[in-house]
């Protein structure tokens, strides 16, 4: 049911009891809505009931014994300055009708005059106009509070241009007071500069021409004073007019825009410039792109964009937080920009990317050379409050017109190639080719393939078996991730692994490989095969997780598998993320009994006091060490070191990809504790894994 609006609450100041009696009678035989009229005979009377009773409309009448005319409407408006205002009086008097409009009132009305259609629509129309003023009131407020902190100058002049009246704020801005400027001529008074810098006027229209309520002022207007000061200024002109429609002369409104223009200028450069740098923003680039472009089109010159983005920034904002991360940018902001010329561009795209455009490029070599300046520049390093930090960057470059005609074209050119830097090995620059495109687009189905391949069930694991060397019986059985695409077949792993981590896949995908490989662990247990550990490859953002340890013990829990029976690897950079986090990780993880390795050991940070913090199980030497004992039987060190480290600190070692019957043996010798690789076993399926845990690998 809709509840009934709220009776509308008018009161009536009006003396006359018979003006009164004849207004409730009027009301109460034609007003079909709800309304409580009160009636107070004095304005006295009035002032005591507004100050304690909410209102809606004030019907005010001019003759009041003690309060009339002008200044009955403003005891009015000070008593209640929110509340819509009508005024009544016998007198037809227009001045008096402006007079009290100005002052405050919404509406006024002739009582001989006064019929209930009239007083009706006066009272609506009071309503809406007062929430008209209210509204625009807020409006104006919140725009021009700041900007309009001085009153508006005023300057009036007759049909022959002669002044016949001045301000007080007006005669502060031109420096004159208003007896030194009324009866001069205007031109003499109010010089104007334009934005050519040449000195005009605002000449009076004649009287017989076309009315023209409002002239704009010229853009940069600059005000000349009287001691010589120039002052910018906006202003416009609007014409007198007497009640025929005749032109009688013109009054100037005028104000000092210094504080004005100075916050216009700093809103437009905040909204082309990065809040944090200063540097150029993507908005104002892509304007001197164009721009050089252009004019380089001309001259039959190069244009060259260079896109870099930082690498481990987000190293450095993960462990030392974002102001220290803030300034950081900053500080590599300031050495960009010490490496280019002034008529170069360099331009904070946002995060940790930056953008830097060369123009007048005469050869692809100058271009190199700037890129391996700005290389050198953002690596070395950079003292940050008590901090001495290292960063690196990656830089693609696209050259105009060769690699693209326009802004669009010519920064994503650069950004591919920028992305093909990352994946050469970092701290280094590629020039764009096209063949770059190629790899972007493939890049990017491989992305949409993958955002499917988890429901379609196009992932599997297979499985490589760790060898105990002295024994010959497999210890573990490694976990590995195949994904055959439903059109292009097998994908290898390095054709999408990095892709899946980039875009933020690789963490459901790696709670499928560790819930897979858990209950695959649990099927080979209850067929009563030989128990074996089963080893499962973390990557950084599945470990960095908030809800990793959780999801870790949920997964168990889930598939029945004994927590001691998993074995999870984690590379040397993945562990040194965050050494304080790390270790409270692990030591959640190794407390129930789940063991740890670190796969890849010496390829990261190579830092080995962590060794002796972690609770670390296994270590694993990367293959490339173990290729080199047949490739390059001299060069041997690492992985005799690595053993010996794994042996004074109580820890199995497990060499990687043994391919060779003399990699075994020298490893062998070396009293490895494990081995994997192609040499016993390549990654197979499950099936074919049973088969091998019930047979067992030959070790020659």
């Amino acid at each position: 049911m809709t509840a009934e609006p709220p009776a509308m609450r008018i009161v009536l100041i009006e003396d006359n009891l018979g003006d009164a009696r004849l207004m409730r009678e009027m009301f109460r035989e034609s007003l079909n809505f709800a309304y409580q009229l009160t009636q107070q005979g004095s304005m006295a009377k009035a002032l005591r009931f507004l100050a304690g009773n909410p209102v809606d409309v004030i019907l005010l009448d001019l003759g009041l014994p003690d309060a009339g005319g002008i200044e009955a409407v403003r005891m009015a408006r000070a008593a209640a300055p929110n509340v819509p205002l009508v005024v009544m009086t016998g007198r037809d008097d227009d001045a008096l009708a402006a007079q009290a409009l100005h002052a405050g009132a919404q509406d006024y009305l002739i009582k001989g005059q006064l019929d209930l259609r009239a007083m009706l629509r006066a009272i609506r129309y009071a309503i809406e106009r007062k929430s008209m003023e209210d509204t625009l009131f807020l409006e104006k407020e919140r725009a021009q509070v700041t900007l309009n902190s001085i009153a508006d100058a005023v300057i009036s002049t007759n049909t022959s241009g002669a002044i016949t009246f001045v301000n007080h704020a007006a005669g502060r801005l031109i420096g004159l007071s208003a007896g030194q400027s009324i009866g001069r001529p205007l031109r003499e008074v109010l010089r104007i500069r334009d934005a050519d810098g040449a000195e005009t006027a605002i000449k009076p229209r004649p009287a017989a021409s076309k009315p023209d309520p409002k002239l704009d002022a010229t853009a940069n207007s600059m005000l000349i004073r009287d001691d010589g000061q120039a002052i910018p200024i906006g202003y416009n002109v609007s014409s007198i007019q007497d009640r025929g429609g005749k032109t009688t002369g013109e009054v100037i409104v005028f104000r000092d825009v210094s504080l004005t223009r100075a916050i216009t200028q700093q809103m437009t450069h905040s909204a082309q410039h990065d809040f944090l740098t200063g540097l150029p923003n993507r908005m104002l680039l892509n304007d001197r792109i164009t721009q050089a472009i252009a004019l380089e089109a001309r001259n039959l010159r190069n244009v060259a964009m260079l896109c870099l983005d930082l690498d481990g920034f987000k190293h450095v904002n993960d462990s030392l937080g974002h102001p220290i991360g803030d300034k950081l940018l900053q500080s590599v902001a300031r050495r960009l920009e010490g490496c280019v010329r002034g008529s170069d561009t360099v331009s904070r795209q946002g995060g940790d990317e930056f953008v830097v455009l060369l123009s007048e490029v005469a050869h692809a070599e100058d271009v190199a050379i700037t890129a391996k300046r700005l290389l050198e520049a953002v690596a070395h390093t950079h003292l940050i409050e008590e901090h001495e930090l290292h960063i690196t960057t990656s830089i693609g470059i696209s050259i105009y017109p060769d690699d693209g005609t326009e802004a669009e074209t010519l920064l994503k050119n650069a950004d591919t190639a920028m992305y093909q830097a990352k994946e050469g090995g970092r701290q280094t620059y590629r020039f764009f080719e096209p063949a770059m495109n190629l790899r972007a687009v493939e890049r990017q189905s491989i992305e949409e393939s993958l955002r499917r391949a988890l429901e379609r069930g196009e992932f599997a694991l297979h499985y490589q078996p760790k060898i105990d060397l002295l024994t010959g019986a497999i210890t573990s059985a490694e976990a590995l991730l195949r994904w055959t695409h439903p059109v292009r077949g097998p994908v290898p792993p390095v054709d999408f692994i990095a892709i899946a981590e980039n875009c933020g896949l690789i963490a459901p995908i790696g709670q499928w490989v560790l819930r897979e490989a858990c209950r695959q662990a649990q099927c080979w247990a209850a067929a009563g095969l030989p128990l074996v550990t089963m080893a499962v490859n973390i990557s950084g953002k599945e470990f960095q997780n908030d809800n990793f340890v959780d999801d870790v013990f949920a997964i168990l829990k889930e598939t029945g598998l004994d927590p001691r029976s998993l074995e999870l690897e984690l590379t040397e950079s993945v562990l040194m993320k965050s050494a304080a986090s790390t270790q409270a990780t692990l030591r959640a993880l190794r407390d129930q009994g789940i063991r740890l390795a670190i796969d890849d050991f010496g390829t990261g940070y190579s830092s080995l006091s962590y060794l002796t913090t972690f609770p670390i199980d296994t270590l694993k030497i990367d293959q490339s060490f173990v290729r080199q004992i047949s490739l390059i039987p001299a060069e041997t060190t690492i992985v005799t070191a690595v053993i010996g480290i794994a042996r004074n600190l109580n820890l199995r070692v497990v060499a990687e990809g043994v391919e060779t019957a003399e990699e075994l043996e020298f490893l062998q010798t070396k009293e490895c504790d494990e081995a994997q690789g192609y040499y016993f076993s390549r990654p197979i399926p499950p099936g074919q894994f049973a088969h091998l845990l019930h047979n067992g690998v030959t070790v020659q």
